[in-house]
C-alpha cells in the first residue's frame, strides 16, 4: 500500500523543527569539549609557539563560566578566539565588521561585538556566549525560549547574536539606562515598541523574520524577564 509522505511531512510543525534545532544545540554543548581538544590537537592553538616574529599575549578570562588560559596573536579578535580556539562556533562571522550584531557575545553582562574586540583585552572578563545561556540541565534560557515561541528567526544565522544582544538590551532596560528614542532622561525608559526597537536597531536579519523577534522582545519587556 503506498504510504503519503505528503500527509507526514504536514504533521512537522514549524515548532517541532525549532525545538530540535536546540536540542541539536545542546548536544554541541556536551559534543565541545571532545571537539576543542581535537582542534587543539590539530592546529596547535593554544599552546604551541607561535611563528616567529608574531607579537603574543596571555590572557586568562573565563567562558560560559570556565576559566582559560590561552595564548594568542595580539590581532585576534574575540570572535576568531571564540571559533577557531574554543570552538564555540555558535557565534556567528556575519559581515566582520561590526554592522550586523551576529557576533554578539556578553562580556561581564554587557552585550559586545566580538568581531571589533581584541581578545588580548579581555583579560580577567566573565565571556558568555550563545552556547552559555541555557541551564547545565539543558534548560532554555528565556529569551531562547521566547524566540522559538514567537518564530523570530528563520534561516538562524543572525539568531545567536539577536539573542545575546536582546539578553544585554533588558539587563539595560531593566536598570534604566536611556536610548537615543528615550524621550525623557530623567524618567525610567518604558518597554514601548519603538525603545525595543531602537534598543535592537543594531542586529539585522536578512530574513526579515523581525516581526517574529518584535513580538518576543515584547513579551519579554512585560513579563520583566530576568536576563
Amino acid at each position: 500500500m503506498p504510504v503519503d509522505l505528503s500527509m507526514r511531512v504536514a504533521k512537522v510543525s514549524r515548532r517541532m523543527v525549532l525545538r530540535g534545532a536546540m536540542a541539536l544545540l545542546s548536544i554541541g554543548q556536551i559534543l565541545r569539549p571532545l571537539w576543542a581538544r581535537a582542534l587543539t590537537a590539530r592546529t596547535g592553538t593554544s599552546q604551541s609557539r607561535p611563528p616567529e616574529g608574531v607579537e603574543t599575549a596571555i590572557v586568562s578570562c573565563s567562558v560560559n563560566g570556565e576559566h582559560h588560559h590561552l595564548m594568542m596573536d595580539t590581532r585576534t579578535t574575540l570572535l576568531d578566539l571564540l571559533r577557531e580556539q574554543l570552538a564555540l562556533t555558535g557565534t556567528h562571522k556575519g559581515c566582520d565588521h561590526g554592522q550586523c550584531g551576529a557576533c554578539t557575545v556578553l562580556v561581564n553582562g554587557q552585550r559586545v561585538l566580538s568581531c571589533l574586540s581584541l581578545a588580548a583585552m579581555h583579560e580577567g572578563d566573565s565571556i558568555t556566549t550563545i552556547e552559555g545561556l541555557a541551564a547545565a540541565d539543558g534548560t532554555l534560557h528565556p529569551v531562547q525560549a521566547t524566540f522559538i515561541d514567537h518564530d523570530g528567526f528563520q534561516c538562524g544565522y543572525c539568531t545567536s547574536g539577536q539573542i545575546c544582544s536582546a539578553v544585554g538590551m533588558l539587563r539595560e532596560l531593566a536598570a534604566g539606562n536611556p536610548s537615543y528614542v528615550t524621550a525623557d532622561l530623567s524618567a525610567h525608559a518604558e518597554a514601548v515598541t519603538e525603545e525595543l526597537h531602537e534598543r535592537m536597531s543594531g542586529n539585522l536579519c536578512r530574513c526579515s523574520a523581525y516581526v517574529g523577534i518584535s513580538a518576543a522582545l515584547s513579551e519579554l519587556a512585560q513579563r520583566k524577564v530576568p536576563a
